[in-house]
């Protein structure tokens, strides 16, 4: 039996990176995934590999800015599956920019991918969520939610806001049972990061910075606490945020 034997998720920006990675692992331990990108070519791929190696998944094309999107995913879900257990709200963007330098236009596209999809996310899914009585919300934000640095200042922001938005949701959703809760990455080699972690050296060191354990997470790092908090062996885990940075924030 796996750790979440018998339970649905459903997965934002899970085409690559950290998404595909929490994707395959809940399947792997035994989760029927909904892997949801708007990347079809690649988010059907995700899909198949998981099919293919004898576990479960569908793919729906999902913008997470969109509600008729979100409220057309959900469906989908609960047509498929009747249920859904777990959901993963991953998905983001990032612009290398201070935030006195970004633009109207980069800000609410931050913004709009990485805390309005959350909202959206939340809002379409726990109705479906509250019928099972016994679900996992859990939103990706960063150790950037946490912690300021240079040149992120719409990304920190927006993932501070997804820290403060899980712990009201926490308050919110408990008597519905609904347990929510944040992981916050460090540096993570996805695509992502790529150019920063693979230009030079010099900028592979600025960016991994402090980080004790001196290298970049791998994705399933991060998707081995994601997996903790949609099983039931952190029943008693919410509105908490569960760090994965090798150390970077101790320091």
């Amino acid at each position: 039996m796996g750790r979440v034997s018998g339970k649905v998720a459903l997965v934002t920006g899970a085409a690559m990176g950290m998404g595909k990675s929490h994707s395959e692992l809940l399947a792997r331990e035994g989760a029927h995934v909904f892997v949801c990108d708007l990347d079809v070519a690649k988010g059907e791929e995700v899909a198949k590999g998981i099919v293919a190696a004898g576990g479960k998944a569908d793919f729906i094309k999902l913008d997470v800015t969109s509600e008729a999107d979100w409220n057309g995913a959900i469906a989908r879900v609960r047509d498929r599956a009747g249920k859904l257990d777990i959901l993963v709200n991953n998905a983001g963007t990032l612009i290398l920019k201070p935030l006195h330098a970004t633009t109207n236009e980069e800000f609410d596209r931050t913004f709009n991918v990485n805390v309005r999809g959350v909202f959206l996310g939340i809002r379409a899914a726990v109705p479906l969520l509250k019928e099972g009585g016994k679900s996992s919300i859990i939103n990706i934000s960063s150790i950037y939610g946490i912690m300021g640095a240079p040149m992120a200042g719409a990304y920190i922001a927006s993932k501070g806001a997804v820290r403060l938005m899980t712990k009201s949701c926490a308050v919110d959703l408990a008597d519905a049972g609904i347990r929510v809760n944040s992981v916050h990455p460090g540096v993570i080699d996805t695509p992502m990061t790529k150019d920063l972690l693979y230009t030079d050296e010099a900028t592979r060191q600025a960016v991994l910075g402090p980080t004790l354990l001196k290298r970049p997470s791998r994705p399933e790092e991060v998707s081995n606490a994601v997996l903790f908090l949609a099983s039931d062996e952190s029943s008693y885990v919410h509105g908490a945020e569960i760090v994965v940075d090798g150390g970077y924030t101790a320091n």
